[in-house]
């Protein structure tokens, strides 16, 4: 047929590929043409292959050949007339390859075995394993593509059950792989179906064809390079020998989902060389460095027209997806998954990269990808050059729907230029230079000279900052370093000292920001976070410099310095239940592997703190506000500890557990600090025979749960002296036996402590039962005389445990302070709340002053007073604590009024009875 006829409307006759075949096959064209309202689906591909016997190679090379075409011919003329999207043509094109692949590998390995035997290990037949890469892997296949292969095998041995001569398992493998390449590779008289490019094993043309599980690990710990990590990114199994139809076509499946237990020994083995456990910062200068030599390539052999890896280029875009992949894909599961487009997506969703970027990587990748398939269509070639004949340009740009070449180019450059805008945004890195203090560093400068230039940076002590320097240089862990960290390392110390030498205290500054890189020197993913974004060196100084809790947290759990690349994440109010259903997500992904479900705990706990820190010390929250959401955190984390802990507990009788957590002290107050405990007790409701002791475990393990200390820190400390009869009770009590040891045995200061009690986790009924009996004991009637005793006496008991022998005021324990106001609190709602339910409220000793002042049982104006001390003495608390200090102590003159309205109040409530405030002073 002539070259302009019979192509259908709206489709250019732009592919000499298939006019040749129309003319040589005029059969193939007009089914091509009769079925072009439909996709050429995985399941048509089979059923063909299915009907076609194969008694040798020679005709299963035909098979295959013929299928390429239908399937070619189909999606060039669904993708030119507009009806197919990229997807369509990439799905088509992978699921052609693996069924291929399949095919042919069933086919030789019956003919094979039928000579040679079996190949065996220990009893068990092993099997070929081939593993698809680069755009097989990811099911992005072009249209003209190489398949990128790599053969395993699981174990060495030899074949059996032949009279041949046995072979060893590697020999086997090795011309079981020859055969697969020919079937796919070779030339006939119906072309090709694909050319294999096996340079990907390990050690590329030099190594073996085919390796076993061992010789792979091993190579992957001994040899692997940072190139094949972005390699095995997109790594999946695509057939075995064992039963290569069942993986054909097997979508954006994990390897284990895909291909077995096989695959999944495999992945087990390709997982942590790939994506490492940890932040892999170190990442960005590894691709940074490949892709220097890809551009010097570029530019020796004039490939500036290369769509692929000229600059702006498929390539950069596949680069930037899988960097965030390699840095964050051993943390983050999600990152794991191969096609580039649902990369971006997850990069969007999860922060990593803007809006605006993605939207324009999305529409430069779909545009260059459909180019790439219409260079290819001219003459089925792998090529990705634009071409330099005008009647090709011509062609080309009616392909891709543009009047002339010139219009083309002029969207094609703007695409290109905002790849590489971003491409360089991602990959720009810290621009080497002499940092003027590096000579502080590096030693360069007598001590006369040091001097000087950190007392003209305003370091106010430099003999003590010159000689933490000098320290750190000389220290064992420094001189170990390898090289790449000890350079990243020597870049950031002259950075810490400019930053250090603005704060108000420098010389904290300074050794805290030490003291910091020397913990995370270790791992050199640390590092280079900190050397690439030089933003977030400048933020963990300043809030190192501004709190010596916040130094001493970061530097034990510098994961978080991941937190600081977001401004917007750091700094946004927390949404309670969207993190919540994040971590179950998370936390889901690890089910039955205890120990990284506590590690996924601790490290999103830790990452939320971290969050609340930032804020906090930005002026953003309030003392109340941050112990409010502090506590909200804890009640979380409660919750989901308990859900795992239940899930895992063997021999349940139930579905859900009749069981609850109560909180005490600061939790039950909602009065949480950043490093406070948690005062719970655990608590039942249930008949059941088995509940005393399946109760009694899961309190137990809860408890574990929370205090072990795991590589990821502790999640809580936690105080459970507050259950019936304390420490020498049992560690769950049952909801009626709280009861009668309320109503019957407890002291008043357990009833004091009930003030500040609610229930925080667990089952709801059980929870509303603690909080019946809660609001019954502290309604009790009460002698008011035997109760101002009870509490004073308590109160003498609290002072002589806490002296305090210096000349400061310790906001909590001295007299006039924090335990006084509180002391005064839970008198009135034990004395007065039989009349007045409201005082049962949880609402907070502030909250409380205000309504015994409004009831008439205390004066308002005192009670307001005492009510304004409260809130300054938890400020005060809350900003020594940031400081590191031990006491919350300060000077007295500021906290006068406070002190003498506290006291003065005191005296109002306990005067009258046996005990008074000359009875308690400490």
């Amino acid at each position: 047929m002539p070259p302009d006829q019979g192509f259908p409307p709206g489709v250019p006759v732009c592919s000499r590929y298939a006019q040749r075949l129309a003319q040589a096959r005029p059969e193939l064209f007009q089914a091509a043409l009769a079925a072009i309202e439909q996709p050429y689906a995985a399941g048509a591909m089979r059923a063909y292959l299915d009907a076609q016997p194969a008694a040798d190679e020679a005709a299963l090379k035909r098979t295959l050949r013929r299928l390429r075409q239908q399937v070619m011919l189909r999606v060039l003329l669904r993708d030119l007339s507009g009806r197919a999207p990229l997807a369509e043509v990439v799905a088509s094109m992978s699921d052609l390859a693996e069924l291929s692949i399949g095919y042919a590998l069933k086919h030789l390995c019956v003919w094979q075995e039928a000579q040679h035997g079996t190949p065996m290990t220990n009893g068990t037949r092993q099997e070929l394993i081939v593993v698809g890469m680069g755009k097989l892997g990811g099911r992005e296949l072009n249209v003209s593509s190489d398949v990128d292969l790599i053969f395993v095998y699981p174990g060495e041995g030899e074949t059996a059950g032949s009279g041949a001569r046995p072979l060893s398992n590697h020999e086997y493998f090795t011309r079981l792989g020859r055969k697969l390449i020919n079937a796919l590779a070779d030339i006939t008289e119906d072309g090709q179906v694909f050319r294999v490019d096996m340079r990907l094993r390990p050690n590329g043309d030099s190594g073996a064809l085919a390796c076993s599980f061992d010789a792979l690990e091993n190579y992957f710990i001994a040899e692997g390079r940072e190139w094949e990590r972005y390699a095995w990114i997109k790594a999946r199994v695509v057939a075995t020998s064992g039963d290569s139809s069942v993986l054909a076509a097997s979508g954006n499946s994990t390897p284990a989902a895909s291909g077995g237990d096989l695959a999944g020994e495999l992945a087990v083995i390709a997982r942590p060389f790939v994506f490492r456990k940890y932040l892999d910062f170190g990442a960005f200068a590894a691709m940074r460095s490949l892709h220097v030599q890809i551009r010097a390539e570029v530019a020796r052999r004039d490939l500036g027209g290369h769509i692929k890896l000229g600059p702006g280029g498929i390539r950069e875009i596949e680069f930037i997806a899988q960097a965030f992949q390699l840095i964050r894909g051993g943390r983050d599961p999600d990152l794991q998954t191969r096609p580039t487009l649902e990369v971006l997506t997850l990069l969007q969703k999860k922060g990593l990269l803007p809006v605006e970027a993605v939207a324009e990587l999305r529409a430069a990748y779909d545009f260059l990808r459909r180019l790439e398939h219409r260079l290819q269509y001219l003459d089925d070639a792998q090529t990705h050059e634009l071409p330099a004949d005008c009647c090709d340009q011509a062609l080309i740009a009616a392909a891709m729907g543009f009047d002339d070449y010139a219009a083309f180019m002029i969207r094609l450059d703007a695409h290109r230029e905002q790849v590489s805008r971003h491409f360089d945004g991602v990959f720009a890195g810290p621009v080497p230079d002499a940092h003027p203090c590096a000579p502080l560093w590096t030693g360069e400068l007598d001590a006369e000279a040091a001097h000087e230039r950190l007392a003209a940076l305003g370091f106010t002590d430099t003999g003590a900052a010159l000689t933490r320097l000098t320290g750190a240089r000389a220290s064992p862990r420094y001189l170990q370093l390898p090289e790449a960290s000890r350079d990243r390392f020597d870049a950031l110390v002259p950075r810490v000292i400019e930053l250090a030498a603005r704060d108000g205290a420098p010389e904290a500054a300074l050794a805290r920001a030490l003291d910091l890189l020397e913990a995370i020197s270790r791992r050199g993913s640390y590092l280079a976070l900190l050397h690439e974004y030089p933003q977030a060196l400048e933020q963990v100084v300043q809030l190192l410099a501004a709190s010596g809790w916040a130094a001493a947290y970061v530097t034990r759990h510098p994961l978080l310095l991941d937190e600081l690349l977001d401004a917007r994440t750091l700094y946004a109010a927390p949404d309670w239940r969207e993190f919540a259903a994040g971590l179950r997500a998370q936390l889901s992904r690890h089910e039955g592997d205890a120990e990284r479900l506590m590690d996924v705990l601790r490290e999103a706990h830790h990452a939320q703190v971290f969050h609340l820190l930032a804020q906090d010390l930005a002026g953003q929250l309030s003392v109340e506000v941050l112990a409010d959401h502090l506590s909200a955190l804890a009640d979380l984390m409660l919750v989901i500890t308990l859900e795992l802990c239940w899930a895992q507990l063997r021999n349940r009788h139930r579905d859900a557990p009749r069981f609850a957590i109560a909180a005490y002290g600061k939790l039950g107050g909602k009065e949480l600090g950043y490093a406070s405990d948690l005062d719970i007790i655990f608590l039942y409701d249930d008949a059941d025979v088995r509940a005393p002791e399946l109760y009694s475990r899961l309190a137990q393990r809860i408890n574990t749960w929370l205090t072990s200390a795991t590589p990821a820190g502790v999640l809580f400390e936690t105080d459970l002296r507050l259950r019936p009869n304390g420490a020498s009770g049992l560690m769950v009590s049952s909801v009626d036996a709280f009861r009668e040891y309320q109503e019957k045995d407890a002291w008043v200061w357990e009833h004091q402590a009930l003030t500040r009690a609610r229930y925080c986790a667990g089952d709801a009924q059980v929870g509303a039962a603690f909080e019946a009996e809660r609001v019954a004991i502290l309604r009790r009637s009460r002698d008011p005389a035997a109760l101002r005793r009870e509490v004073v006496a308590m109160r003498r008991q609290m002072a002589d445990a806490h002296p305090n022998r210096s000349d400061l005021f310790d906001l909590k324990h001295d007299r006039g302070g924090m335990i006084d106001i509180e002391f005064i609190v839970q008198y009135l709602v034990l004395a007065h709340a039989h009349l007045h339910p409201q005082l049962t409220g949880n609402l907070g000793n502030i909250a409380l002053l205000k309504m015994a002042g409004e009831l008439g049982l205390i004066p308002l104006a005192i009670a307001m007073r005492v009510r304004d001390g409260y809130r300054e003495y938890r400020k005060l608390q809350h900003a020594e604590r940031l400081n590191g200090a031990q006491y919350a102590r300060v000077e007295h003159g500021p906290l006068a009024p406070y002190i003498e309205a506290t006291l003065g109040l005191w005296e109002a409530v306990f005067a009258s009875g046996a005990g008074s405030p000359t009875g308690v002073q400490c």
